[in-house]
């Protein structure tokens, strides 16, 4: 069975980390450019002080530049998350949104930079948000991609 962005949205906000730790998927765009994730902040999500816990708005970050880049390159690239960077700008309270974008243009980018089995690392940023708009963190996602062995040999032959 093909993975739509629908299903995928379901079975990542149904996924017992994401569950548990109030993170809710609203979407993944039909064409992988776009992601909308929600935190819900509330006894369980929360610190000592009663605002969002840093681990969970670390969390409701990780895969999902990843995931956008992967699903628009195709099977034939090696992609995931290598590294992470948050800022926390002020406290977060109630909800909290992050959105991820990766263009067309740049997965092209990438796979252009990743052909013959070239090791690509590539900084995504996007920031999250409370209700009201105001920035509560500030993100940064290190994306590793590399064209699979099995494409690169297949090309040189």
């Amino acid at each position: 069975m093909r993975i739509t962005p629908r299903r995928l949205a379901i079975g990542m906000s149904l996924w017992a980390p994401n569950l548990f730790s109030g993170i809710r998927i609203r979407r993944f765009s039909e064409d992988w450019t776009h992601a909308t994730v929600e935190l819900h902040v509330n006894f369980i999500t929360r610190n000592y002080v009663k605002t969002a816990f840093g681990g969970s708005m670390s969390a409701m970050t990780d895969p999902y530049f990843f995931m956008l880049v992967m699903h628009q390159l195709g099977r034939d690239y090696v992609v995931w998350d290598t590294r992470g960077e948050i800022e926390f700008i002020k406290p977060g309270r109630g909800v909290l949104t992050a959105e991820f974008r990766v263009s067309p243009e740049k997965a092209v980018e990438l796979r252009e930079r990743a052909k013959g089995g070239a090791k690509v690392l590539e900084w995504f940023e996007t920031v999250i948000t409370d209700r009201d708009g105001d920035i509560v963190a500030k993100v940064r996602r290190e994306v590793y991609i590399r064209e699979k062995k099995r494409v690169t040999t297949a090309r040189q032959a």
